[in-house]
């Protein structure tokens, strides 16, 4: 928990701070945007099971200047890294990797035990987060959807993305916590939301504001592929293409499920893409095809119908050669 500060015989001390454990001080300033941000990490630090030793506090630079010169802080935010009196390392400005590493391997000396060999298991999740974060190539990890993001970060990380009409694909932090806590060991990043393309971290919510700033966002960013353009690609990504709610393993609706049955049943070739995980092609697909209701099947590019065309050229026999394109 993070905790005012206050002077004992002129030695640093802070409420909650330990002379038998790893303490990390945070120096802020009210004015400085920095520090709320560095606050969301050092909650995010605080909360982990693997630091529930590690004292996490605050001192208001100006207010105790004793502090601040005693310790040479020269600027806002700064972390000292302290065990006892004495200060083992130093993190300064809004550097939330850094930190995050250093208070790790400081908090790891503090016992005798080596680091434990990753388990199976670990090894698992990590390759299932590599293949996440090249999901897309913007691929954003936050709380809540891009249609309804659940936190103010999240929120803002989506609008500034849609200002530059960027193409990205978004998974739901709060809807996996497997995924919610690895990443952060996976990226060395503590916070979400977060930003990657092409795999690569680029950070969260205050890069990316200081990277608009910069004018350097909107060339990184991918940009969204013409709506038709991509439709088109779409209903001819295969000879034979089904638009549906969920998928040919795990539909979504009735409609649905009884198409899969009915196309399982001819032996035919097929692809499904899944309307419920991209908002823009379900919606724009109905515009595009004239055709409001789902599924839809296509053949060869070409709008075959829905359900009930389906049944009525299974029940006339014509379904196989219709399949086929004849």
């Amino acid at each position: 928990m993070l905790m005012d500060s206050f002077l004992i015989d002129e030695e640093i001390y802070v409420s909650g701070y330990s002379r038998n454990h790893l303490n990390v001080i945070h120096f802020w300033a009210e004015w400085a945007s920095q520090c709320q941000m560095m606050d969301d990490v050092m909650k995010e630090l605080a909360s982990e099971r693997q630091l529930k030793d590690v004292k996490f506090l605050k001192v208001e630079a100006e207010a105790l200047p004793n502090i601040f010169q005693q310790f040479n802080v020269t600027s806002v935010p700064t972390f000292l890294l302290l065990k006892g009196n004495t200060v083992v390392d130093k993190v300064e400005g809004a550097d939330a990797p850094t930190l995050t590493k250093k208070v790790y391997q400081q908090a790891t000396t503090l016992t005798v035990q080596p680091p434990a060999e990753p388990s199976p298991s670990t090894e698992d999740l990590n390759l299932r987060l590599k293949k996440l974060v090249n999901a897309a190539t913007c691929m954003l990890f936050m709380k809540g959807t891009s249609e309804e993001p659940r936190c103010g970060f999240s929120k803002q990380t989506v609008e500034l993305l849609q200002k530059y009409h960027a193409q990205f694909s978004s998974f739901n932090i709060l809807a996996d916590q497997e995924v919610r806590e690895g990443l952060k060991k996976f990226s060395n990043w503590p916070t979400y939301p977060q930003l990657y393309i092409n795999g690569e971290l680029v950070g969260g919510l205050d890069i990316l504001k200081e990277l608009d700033e910069t004018g350097e966002l909107e060339h990184m960013l991918p940009k969204k592929e013409d709506i038709n353009k991509r439709l088109e690609k779409l209903i001819n990504k295969a000879p034979l293409m089904i638009f549906m709610k969920g998928s040919r393993d795990n539909p979504c609706c009735g409609f649905s499920k009884t198409l899969i049955e009915i196309l399982n049943g001819t032996g035919q070739k097929y692809e499904t893409f899944n309307i419920l995980q991209d908002e823009e092609v379900r919606q724009g697909l109905k515009t595009f095809s004239n055709w409001p209701t789902y599924p839809q099947v296509y053949v060869n590019g070409h709008l075959i119908g829905g359900l009930d065309i389906i049944k009525e050229l299974k029940e006339t026999g014509e379904l196989e050669k219709a399949l086929n394109g004849e």
